[in-house]
């Protein structure tokens, strides 16, 4: 980040007399003041703790000034910015970086995938351009501003992850960051106790487009008959993704463990990614779209998908030393992605035997039962030989699957047995066989796959 501290004070209308100071450079900004260096720009939010009571940590480890919004005393001989509301503030700050630097922002949303086609996106693009992505999960209205905050100045290209548990919170965010692409991965049914239905899902996931270029694209899945009703007022370009009559439509060639080949409508040229699932062909078509549209060649988004680095949790193999294989997929859940990963999983080719662990999809609202029930009908004992499921929403899962698997191949625990899941799962997995572990990130399967890891 290059402002100076005058620049600062005149974009966010700081109402103190700030210009007592020396006008000085700013190289960056942090909320939390252990990750504060010097010459940063310290925010200081109010949470569970009100990050105004960490400005001497911030002064130490080399602040240059803060916003200031707290009625307490502000720190003497020390540069500080008063406004309203310090997140406001940083926000305001984010677009006033943004119209300056001016770089290409594409924005992604979805009930799944978000994150992988985000890593994708950012690969494909880093072949020409200089990019910038989302670090982690920073897609909220904390995260999405101070990504943008934090990109190089010689970004041309910034990739926006932008996530939701109510509506709302996308059009805010979309306002923000005024993309010229934007792209909707698939509407599941995360967050559907706050959102009321899938159809509600929908609409909030299309409000990425309250702030999308008048000459923008949108991105949307073919497959999914929520969204061109939505789409049918939209000014702006909208194309879609997917397996059939799409305008990038994918061909798979062939689906292994560990990479999936794949060729696209109009093109022999086969592309690879380093990831399983039809779920993630879907995502890399994305990516592609989005390539071809900012005049990518084939063989720069070709290299691009085979090199991508996914972030961490999001559909990653593993292995054990006795040569279990790990298919960890913990970070968030929905019946659409799990039924989705169990079908990859179930056609996986194992000289052990598979097995699943499925843990409580969250925020569900009053129908969890009957959506957690429904995976069911995506479990077949003659292709995953044996299931543990894990959590009180489970119990619906567990039910049902009496009708289709033997007693002893099927498996129930309450969330405070994990140290009882995870001991029976090292008891009875052995070399060579394949254990899948998907859930909400609420149920904390992370630590299974961790102790599966200590075997």
């Amino acid at each position: 980040m290059k402002l100076t501290f005058w620049e600062v004070a005149e974009a966010t209308k700081a109402t103190n007399n700030w210009k007592k100071w020396p006008d000085f450079d700013l190289t960056g900004i942090e909320f939390d003041s252990r990750l504060i260096q010097k010459n940063n720009l310290f925010v200081p939010l109010k949470g569970e703790n009100d990050g105004h009571s960490f400005i001497e940590s911030a002064m130490k480890n080399g602040a240059s000034a803060a916003f200031w919004s707290s009625s307490t005393a502000t720190p003497d001989n020390f540069p500080t910015l008063h406004v309203t509301d310090t997140l406001t503030a940083m926000q305001t700050l984010a677009s006033y970086y943004l119209q300056k630097m001016t770089p290409t922002v594409i924005a992604i949303t979805g009930s799944n995938g978000k994150t992988t086609t985000k890593d994708m996106t950012e690969s494909v693009l880093a072949q020409q351009f200089k990019t910038y992505k989302t670090q982690g999960n920073y897609n909220n209205d904390i995260g999405l501003p101070y990504t943008i905050l934090h990109m190089p100045d010689e970004t041309e290209k910034l990739i926006l992850e932008m996530g939701m548990d109510h509506a709302g919170e996308i059009a805010f965010l979309s306002k923000l960051a005024q993309p010229q692409i934007a792209a909707i991965t698939m509407i599941g049914e995360a967050h559907i106790e706050n959102l009321g239905s899938r159809e509600g899902i929908a609409k909030a996931k299309m409000e990425i487009t309250s702030g999308l270029a008048d000459k923008g694209i949108l991105l949307i899945p073919a497959e999914e008959p929520l969204l061109p009703p939505l789409t049918a007022k939209l000014t702006q370009t909208v194309k879609t993704f997917g397996m059939n009559h799409a305008d990038c439509q994918a061909t798979i060639i062939e689906n292994q463990k560990e990479q999936t080949l794949f060729k696209i409508n109009g093109s022999d040229t086969v592309f690879t990614i380093p990831v399983p699932g039809n779920y993630n062909v879907g995502n890399a078509l994305i990516a592609i779209s989005i390539g071809q549209f900012l005049g990518l060649s084939k063989e720069q988004i070709s290299i691009g998908l085979a090199d991508f680095k996914l972030t961490k949790n999001r559909t990653e193999w593993l292995k054990t030393d006795d040569g279990v294989e790990i298919l960890s997929d913990v970070y968030n859940a929905n019946p659409t992605a799990m039924n989705l990963v169990l079908d990859s999983f179930s056609q996986m080719p194992t000289k052990g035997k598979r097995v699943a662990v499925l843990g409580d999809m969250l925020e569900l609202g009053p129908d969890s039962a009957k959506m957690h029930a429904s995976v069911k009908n995506h479990l077949n004992p003659k292709e995953v030989e044996e299931v543990f499921l894990y959590g009180e929403e489970m119990a619906a899962l567990y039910t049902v699957l009496k009708e289709n698997y033997p007693k002893s191949q099927i498996h129930h625990f309450a969330k405070e047995e994990k140290s009882l899941l995870i001991s029976e799962l090292q008891a009875i997995l052995k070399p060579e066989d394949m254990v899948v572990l998907k859930a909400s990130n609420g149920m904390g399967l992370n630590e299974v796959v961790t102790k599966l890891l200590e075997m």
